[in-house]
């Protein structure tokens, strides 16, 4: 049904991997916590014809323990035999005893229902945001994405960039070229998964409401997160100050020539712009045509001062009957997306042969 309905791909194509996939991530060590679990839908022929994949997450706000249900794939085989389905389905897990639910990556259809249900968009963690590095490359790999024969254009792109060169000096619209700053006293380092995980569980903290990770599970999400075939190479950095304290850190996917995809950003308070810089200039040293993430709100000023644009494709949603829950995440206090979300699993951005 995955295959077939979300991926429109021959069920013959990678099914078995898949299938050991989804028991690995919804039925392993961490996909269930009591009543919070996946759920499917069985048709009145008895057959399973939906599906709504749910990973359990420890929560705190303010330093008081939540149970949190995230949402992340949904599905349903033949929509208009049985249209609601989908909303049995949403509702059966909002129903649970989880303190909040939260969904990523929700579709236009999706976020009706959930709007139905109660739920709240949250617009600030709703957008794509997109800088070009080099706009010839950029627009050249959108057109190869689409048409598969311009990709024969691509290096011919990156010497036109070249030419004329792309950005100038400075912030500009149509290029990007590292500027002599602030954020070349940071040093950039390469982390172990022991190293990765510690310096996530520091900079997650600083987020009122936020994830609270057993080491080991952290690890396990992040081992799932190694390989994204359709998204490219995986570029992974800790900045340090001088003084060798953490400021943030940047996970990423791309290739030369290629639409990097940003999994996870995190900064220190008060660090945030000179992380974003040091994530533009290490894609542009890899020749990446351009960058593009989910949205957080602690990073929108920094985005919004280097020229990113932003566009939106799918909303985080969330519902909660707690108010203090719904304030600190419509305020745009809570970690949400990349980690807190389902963008680590291999569900997106990964093949399955």
């Amino acid at each position: 049904m995955f295959l077939r309905v979300l991926r429109h791909e021959s069920p013959a194509n990678g099914a078995a991997d898949l299938a050991a996939y989804l028991d690995d991530l919804f039925c392993g060590p961490y996909g269930r916590d009591g009543e919070i679990a996946s759920r499917v839908h069985i048709a009145e022929s008895g057959r399973v014809n939906g599906f709504i994949g749910v990973l359990p997450q420890a929560m705190e706000l303010d330093g008081e323990s939540l149970r949190a249900a995230i949402c992340t794939t949904w599905m349903v085989d033949d929509h208009e035999a049985d249209p609601f389905a989908g909303a049995r389905l949403l509702k059966a897990v909002l129903s649970g005893p989880q303190d909040l639910c939260f969904s990523e990556t929700s579709n236009n259809l999706a976020t009706a229902m959930w709007r139905r249900m109660g739920a709240h968009v949250l617009s600030s963690y709703s957008l794509e945001y997109v800088r070009v590095l080099r706009p010839i490359g950029f627009v050249t790999r959108m057109a190869a994405d689409r048409f598969g024969l311009l990709g024969a254009f691509l290096s011919l792109a990156g010497l036109a960039d070249r030419a004329v060169g792309a950005g100038g000096r400075g912030l500009s619209w149509v290029g990007y070229q590292p500027r002599s700053g602030k954020a070349d006293m940071l040093t950039e380092t390469e982390p172990s998964r022991a190293e990765l995980v510690a310096a996530v569980q520091q900079l997650v903290v600083h987020h009122p409401l936020n994830p609270r990770w057993r080491d080991e599970q952290l690890s396990r999400m992040l081992t799932h997160a190694d390989v994204k075939a359709k998204h490219g190479e995986r570029v992974q950095r800790l900045l340090l100050t001088r003084g060798g304290k953490l400021a943030g850190l940047f996970i990423y996917y791309g290739d030369r020539a290629g639409i990097g995809r940003v999994m996870q950003l995190m900064a220190v308070p008060g660090m945030e712009a000179l992380i974003v810089e040091r994530l533009l200039a290490n894609a542009h040293d890899r020749g990446l045509a351009a960058i593009r993430g989910r949205s957080q709100p602690a990073l929108l000023d920094a985005m919004l001062d280097r020229k990113f644009a932003f566009l939106h494709a799918s909303s985080t949603t969330l519902y909660s009957l707690r108010a203090d829950v719904v304030a600190a995440a419509t305020q745009g206090r809570a970690f949400l997306n990349g980690l807190s979300g389902e963008s680590w699993t291999r569900l997106i951005g990964d093949r399955f042969d």
